[in-house]
């Protein structure tokens, strides 16, 4: 039985009841929750539950990660829109989408140097939920299951520049993440205008793809024009490629659809342009990791970072620590942001995490797969409230709302009352506490270090009991200091908060 709707073994039937009652907590989550999305993770791991149910769990977590519902609406960063090559044109003879790649004019460390590993990763996760939602459009406008999509590559002009290791690399976990979130999606990859050096750049690369998409490869010969018709109708192939599809302004290669690349300006190079100033500086030795902890005292706090290595990749990931004051193993702690390798020898990385929960949060830099180099990463780092500080800005501006929804300065209220109450909770809130705490707690550990011969594990405990219990202590007077300096300078301007500036 081919374990599709329709052709289901007395076995896989049971499996697929019992799949479905083991991912009840999810579903809801998921972009499709019908027998036909279930069946295909079933498939990608044979029928066997426990891997199956690991392999869509892990794609739930990735859509989290990568905001998936939101991110066809997702801008990618210029230089990925203008020289990343490829797009959806037209469909196959049974109506499933088409998608090409063009690798010959791909510019792959232009891009590399000029774009984030990770934006890479998510402009082509958008690419391929552009296609989940395009199979979903023909479903319904053909009154059929269509739930695979048909791949053309151009390899025109592949050659030496394409096999650069970052570049295989990326273009690897470029597969895998296609394989991991989107199995059993592809019907049919047609490789054509293939170079003698293409059966070098396969073998880099198709170790990551399963022994079933190996064998939905197809290398054309010198008639690939006539090949790809007995699949694709010529009015839905592009002159270029042999049939009799144009743009609306008769250009053979349907530039509208379809992105052919080009070289990267070196403009859009970042690593160069950058002034970033990073506060600190570790050198993660080979097979290990670097921890810095942060300890979040408020749930919604933000914790942003920015940091780049020297000579080569480097591995990031946030996690949660589950026993405070000693070091912990990545696999002890709670992932919270997941880890990943990246070129930020190429392009500094900058990101940030808002934290749900109170806790010690550690950034991780990871080396552990580098057995022979040690790597030199520089960063910065900071944790701002920044969830609490807008929420009661708008909730102020709420309330003065309701409160003078007859007054003719109603408008003038209400934004008097939300730049007030932000800049107010920004600074007795956030800033002056944070750095109230902060020079607190290091002056503490410091003297402890000087008594004491306490293990630093407990001269840490120590610190942060007293950084707590410090908060009762400083929020008076930080209050009443913020209100001094607002009634001093800013107030000035506009009156007390939610009144309109006074009439010149």
């Amino acid at each position: 039985m081919s374990g599709r709707v329709g052709d289901l073994s007395p076995r896989q039937a049971e499996a697929l009841a019992q799949f479905r009652e083991n991912l009840k907590d999810v579903l809801p989550s998921l972009p499709s929750q019908d027998d036909y999305f279930l069946l295909k993770w079933l498939r990608a791991r044979c029928f066997d539950l426990p891997k199956s149910e690991a392999m869509l769990r892990k794609h739930v977590e990735v859509r989290k990660h990568m905001d998936a519902d939101n991110i066809i609406a997702w801008e990618a960063p210029e230089v990925i829109k203008k020289y990343m090559s490829g797009g959806m044109c037209g469909y196959d003879r049974e109506g499933c989408p088409i998608w090409y790649e063009i690798i010959g004019p791909l510019d792959a460390k232009g891009l590399l140097f000029s774009a984030s590993k990770q934006d890479l990763l998510k402009n082509k996760f958008r690419d391929c939920e552009v296609l989940r939602q395009e199979c979903e459009q023909q479903s319904q406008k053909l009154g059929k299951k269509i739930e695979m999509v048909m791949m053309v590559y151009d390899c025109e002009g592949l050659g030496l520049k394409h096999l650069w290791k970052p570049a295989v690399d990326t273009y690897g976990e470029l597969l895998s993440m296609f394989e991991e979130n989107y199995p059993e999606s592809l019907k049919r990859l047609f490789i054509v205008k293939a170079p003698k050096i293409f059966p070098v750049a396969y073998n880099l690369v198709k170790h990551f793809l399963s022994e079933d998409t190996r064998k939905k490869v197809v290398v054309l010969g010198s008639n690939w024009k006539e090949i790809l018709q007995k699949y694709i109708d010529p009015g839905q192939i592009p002159v270029e490629y042999g049939g009799t599809l144009t743009d609306p302004d008769g250009d053979p290669k349907c530039p509208s659809k379809i992105n052919y690349g080009g070289d990267v300006p070196q403009h859009y190079y970042v690593r160069d342009q950058l002034a970033q100033q990073y506060e600190h500086t570790v050198v993660v030795s080979r097979g290990s990791s670097h921890q810095v902890e942060y300890e979040i005292l408020f749930p919604g706090c933000v914790l942003r970072w920015q940091f780049r290595s020297e000579g080569a990749d480097v591995g990031f990931g946030v996690y949660l620590k589950t026993k405070v004051g000693e070091r912990q193993r990545a696999g002890d702690m709670t992932e919270v942001y997941p880890n990943q390798r990246y070129n930020a020898h190429m392009v500094p990385e900058d990101g940030s995490l808002t934290c749900s929960t109170p806790g010690i949060y550690v950034l991780r830099f990871d080396n552990t797969y580098s057995y022979l180099h040690a790597k030199k990463v520089v960063w910065a780092s900071y944790g701002v409230a920044t969830a609490y500080v807008t929420a009661d800005a708008i909730d102020k501006g709420q309330k003065a709302a309701t409160a003078h929804a007859q007054d003719p300065a109603r408008a003038t209220r209400v934004g008097v009352a939300v730049v007030d109450t932000f800049v107010w909770q920004s600074l007795a809130s956030v800033a002056i506490p944070g750095f109230t705490i902060n020079r607190l707690c290091a002056a503490s550990l410091a003297l402890l270090g000087t008594l004491t011969r306490w293990p630093l594990p407990v001269r840490r405990w120590t610190t942060t009991a007293l950084g707590l219990g410090a908060i009762p202590l400083i929020i008076t007077p930080i209050d009443r200091t913020v209100d001094f300096l607002m009634d001093s300078s800013l107030r000035k301007l506009y009156g007390a908060p939610g009144e309109p500036p006074a009439p010149h």
